[in-house]
């Protein structure tokens, strides 16, 4: 148990050079509204709505670094060219009473994207992608020096832009099974060389990254890191693992951690707690997603949601670091919450609950609700697909209009 005062999830609190008007984050969720690689007037909605509604920090999820680094065709890319649509979400959230970060991140051999500058998709070790099942890219490349020099370069320029961008802080995500995670996990990084073997050789590049985009923005911007304390796979990192993990970007300089939990291709049920149940999927027009979706549904074990279904692994890294730590993961009533700040925990990051009623902080603070809607079906996960990009199977669908124009077109 944590020997300090218990804050109120409603006080301040500073991450590096921000003060955070509380203790709520959006965590990055790909809401799919996102118009020809820069964000749409809807994704500029929605980001304004949810710290109109009391968080106090929303995340931009999936903004890739480079034009190899995106998962997906239309996903968010920071370029100079993209940067007044950014601007366009930033000033309305900053409007709207709240603060904006960018996730910034690269996929690394989890993509779709064929048309690329290399033969194959980058990754920490070369031969079969399995990913590629998907997308018949079969086979993935081993980075070189030259190849990280160029991709941490490419997340210092990210970070930069997010800065020009209006963006008060940038997520590096290092979890999930995307780049970055590629290299820590030893399922992916099977090097023999200063990038492999040991759980220290596995982040020395990662830490590259972190150290590049601090010395680019730190003074600036707050810089947090997203990974996965346990990636829930006996082949996988434990959270013993996550824990030291912890230490070693807590020495680099991370100015918060979000913990998070699983991989993409091998433990979506780690990262969302419960599975996705067959009735509460939207028919999933594009074939490739489609196919993803039934091989997950085949291969998971039926998972039934539980409240902060995270936390005994993210006990081992409070207890292993001194650094800021939100905890992400199952939160979705005033009790959790509370629960996870006299733990010692410093902020909480939800998503699917934000999504569901965008106003529940407020709703929380002003005595309105105490328990979330939210039911955890994960539909909101397979509506990023639809005319509209994200929404709750409670509420109404995304606008399809809005969510077809560029933020900053008029």
């Amino acid at each position: 148990m944590n020997p300090r005062p218990t804050p109120s999830p409603f006080s301040p609190i500073a991450i590096g050079p921000l003060t955070l008007k509380n203790r709520f984050i959006k965590s990055a969720t790909n809401e799919g509204m996102s118009a020809q690689g820069v964000p749409s007037k809807q994704l500029v909605k929605l980001h304004s709505a949810l710290v109109a509604g009391g968080t106090a920090m929303t995340t931009v999820a999936y903004c890739a670094v480079s034009d190899d680094g995106r998962t997906l065709p239309n996903q968010l890319t920071l370029t100079p060219s993209s940067v007044p649509h950014f601007k366009a979400l930033t000033d309305g959230v900053h409007q709207s009473g709240g603060l904006a970060s960018a996730q910034i991140t690269h996929g690394g051999c989890f993509t779709f994207i064929r048309e690329r500058s290399t033969k194959r998709p980058l990754s920490a070790s070369g031969g079969f992608n399995k990913i590629g099942l998907m997308s018949g890219m079969f086979l993935k490349q081993a980075m070189n020096e030259d190849d990280m020099q160029q991709v941490v370069s490419d997340f210092a320029q990210g970070a930069r832009l997010a800065r020009q961008a209006g963006f008060d802080a940038v997520e590096i995500h290092m979890g999930h099974g995307y780049l970055l995670s590629q290299f820590i996990s030893p399922m992916y990084n099977k090097r023999r060389d200063q990038y492999g073997g040991s759980l220290e050789n596995r982040l020395r590049f990662p830490r590259q990254v972190l150290r590049a985009v601090l010395d680019a923005v730190g003074k600036d911007m707050a810089v947090i890191c997203k990974y996965s304390v346990t990636e829930g796979v006996r082949a996988g990192n434990s959270a013993e693992d996550g824990a030291q993990i912890a230490r070693m970007l807590e020495e680099e300089g991370a100015h918060l951690l979000v913990l998070s939990a699983g991989m993409n291709a091998e433990s979506i049920t780690t990262m969302f707690g419960s599975s996705f149940p067959k009735e509460n999927r939207v028919q999933q027009k594009n074939k490739i997603i489609a196919l993803a979706m039934a091989i997950q549904r085949r291969k998971e074990p039926t998972v039934e949601f539980r409240e902060l279904y995270l936390l005994e692994h993210a006990r081992k890294v409070r207890a292993a670091v001194k650094m800021p730590l939100a905890y992400l993961g199952g939160a979705k009533s005033l009790a959790s919450i509370e629960k996870i700040m006299a733990e010692g925990f410093d902020l909480v990051a939800m998503g699917r609950v934000l999504l569901a009623e965008n106003d529940y902080v407020n709703k929380l603070e002003s005595g309105a609700s105490r328990d979330s809607i939210c039911t955890a079906c994960n539909r909101c996960v397979a509506m990023m697909y639809t005319p509209g990009g994200t929404s709750c199977v409670l509420g109404k669908p995304g606008d399809a209009v809005l969510n077809s124009q560029k933020a900053a077109d008029r």
